[in-house]
C-alpha cells in the first residue's frame, strides 16, 4: 500500500494489483449481468442525507451492540470464502484487525485456515458462519466444533442452496480446487508478495474439510465433495433443527422477502440479515437497501434486522442504519484492505468506514449512533420513496 488510501475505492485499486486475477475477480464480481451487485451500491447512493447545522455535535459515539455485543460501531466482518486465499493466513489476519478495533469477525465455513485456526489467534469471540450440507451430520459436527471454540454466533447461509453462475469464475477456471491452466499460473508467477504469503501461510486448503470429511484428505479429494453437498433440500425444518442444537444466538442470512422474515422469526432466530450474497446468487433480485424497511416492518422489533451486500462507505452504514438496521456487514470492503495490506488492510478498512461514518453523522447533526432513526434522510423523489424512505420536509 505504497499510495495514499483514502477511501475503500483505494484499496480495491490496491488489491487488483497485488493479487491474482482469478482471486481478485472472486472478490469483485457478481451472478449473469451483475445486476443486482451494481445496484446495491448504486440504490445506496441514491439515499440523500439531511444536513443539520447549529447543533452541538462536540461528543459523538458509534458504539452500539449487535448481537448482545458491544461493538466499537455498527459493522461486522461478513463471511467470506476463501479470504485465506486473498493473503496467506487471511481469515486469522482478518480476525485479528476486528478484534483489535472492537467489531465482530465471521468466519465462513468455506475458509482457508479452520475454526479452530482462529481461535488459537484471537482471544475474543468470534462468529461462525455455517452452510446446511447434505450431509447432516458433518453439519453437526461443525456446529459442535463452533460451540467448543467460543463462538457467541452461529450464521446460517439460506441463499445457497444452488450456486449462482458467475461468468468470471468461470472464465477463469475458479473451482474448488482452483484450475492450474497455464494463464493462470503465469498470472500468480506475477505476483511475488502473494505467492510468498501464500508459500508462509498456516494452511492453503479448506481447513473446515479437508481431514474432517471421511474420504476428503487433500484439495484433490475436496473438489467432488464440495460440489455434491450443497443442498437444495433445505427447509425451514432445518433452521428449526439447527436451533435445537445450536444453545448461541442464530443469525439467519440472506432474507430479501417480508414474508421469509417472518418465517425466520418462527424458526427461532434472533437476527436476520438482509443479503443477496453481494449480488453473487439471484441476478435481478432487488438489492439489499430497497429490501430492508419491508423487512424491518415484517418482523417488528421481535429480531434484530443487519444489512449486508454493497456497504462500502460510513455514510452507507449510517443509511442501513436510519433505515432501521441495528448493524450492518462489510465483505468486499474488508476483502479488498486484506488483499491490498494483510491485517494492516483490513485495519484500515475499518479506520476508513469509521471516519466516514463519525464524520457523516456530524454533518446530520448527530451525537448517537443508537439513536439514529429517519430524521436523518432527506427525500429526493422516486428513488428515495423507492428504499421507503419519508417525505421530509427540510427547513
Amino acid at each position: 500500500m505504497a499510495n495514499p488510501i483514502a477511501c475503500i475505492e483505494d484499496l480495491r485499486a490496491a488489491a487488483q494489483r497485488r493479487i491474482p486475477r482469478m482471486f481478485y475477480d472472486y472478490v469483485d464480481a457478481g451472478s449473469y449481468t451483475e445486476s443486482t451487485y451494481r445496484a446495491n451500491e448504486t440504490e445506496l447512493g441514491k439515499i440523500r442525507l439531511r444536513q443539520r447545522v447549529g447543533v452541538d455535535i462536540g461528543a459523538r459515539n458509534l458504539k452500539t451492540v449487535m448481537a448482545g455485543r458491544q461493538v466499537a460501531m455498527p459493522v461486522a466482518l461478513a463471511p467470506t470464502g476463501l479470504a485465506g486465499m486473498m493473503h496467506g493466513n487471511g481469515e486469522i489476519l482478518a480476525a485479528r484487525a476486528a478484534e483489535r478495533f472492537g467489531v465482530p469477525f465471521t468466519l465462513s465455513t468455506m475458509s482457508i485456515c479452520s475454526i479452530e485456526d482462529v481461535a488459537q489467534s484471537v482471544a475474543s469471540p468470534f462468529w461462525f458462519q455455517l452452510y446446511v450440507m447434505r450431509d447432516r451430520a458433518f453439519v453437526e459436527r461443525l456446529i459442535e466444533r463452533a460451540a467448543s471454540a467460543g463462538c457467541t454466533a452461529l450464521v446460517v447461509t439460506m441463499d445457497l442452496q444452488v450456486g449462482g453462475q458467475r461468468h468470471k469464475d468461470v472464465r477463469n477456471g475458479l473451482s474448488t480446487p482452483p484450475r492450474m491452466t497455464l494463464a493462470n499460473l503465469l498470472n500468480m508467477a506475477s505476483k511475488p508478495a502473494w505467492s510468498w504469503s501464500i508459500a508462509r501461510a498456516k494452511r492453503r486448503y479448506f481447513g473446515n474439510i479437508v481431514g474432517h470429511v471421511k474420504g476428503v484428505d487433500d484439495m484433490s479429494s475436496l473438489s467432488s465433495w464440495v460440489r455434491d453437498q450443497f443442498d437444495p433440500t433445505m427447509t425451514w425444518a432445518d433452521i428449526e433443527w439447527i436451533r435445537k442444537l445450536w444453545k448461541g444466538k442464530l443469525v439467519l442470512k440472506g432474507i430479501l422477502d417480508a414474508h421469509d422474515a417472518r418465517r425466520a422469526v418462527e424458526a427461532g432466530a434472533d437476527v436476520v440479515i438482509v443479503s443477496n450474497h453481494g449480488g453473487r446468487q439471484l441476478d435481478g433480485a432487488v438489492s439489499t437497501i430497497e429490501a430492508l424497511p419491508a423487512i424491518v416492518d415484517a418482523v417488528d422489533e421481535r429480531v434484530e434486522v443487519w444489512l449486508d451486500s454493497g456497504v462500502r462507505t460510513g455514510q452507507d452504514v449510517l443509511k442501513a442504519v436510519a433505515l432501521g438496521a441495528r448493524g450492518t456487514l462489510i465483505g468486499r470492503a474488508f476483502l479488498y484492505g486484506l488483499a491490498a495490506g494483510g491485517e494492516a488492510g483490513v485495519r484500515k478498512s475499518l479506520d476508513i468506514i469509521a471516519a466516514e461514518l463519525d464524520t457523516t453523522m456530524a454533518l446530520c447533526g448527530c451525537t448517537d449512533i443508537a439513536a439514529v432513526g429517519r430524521e436523518v434522510l432527506a427525500s429526493h423523489g422516486h428513488d428515495a420513496m423507492r428504499c421507503g424512505i419519508p417525505d421530509y420536509a427540510l427547513d
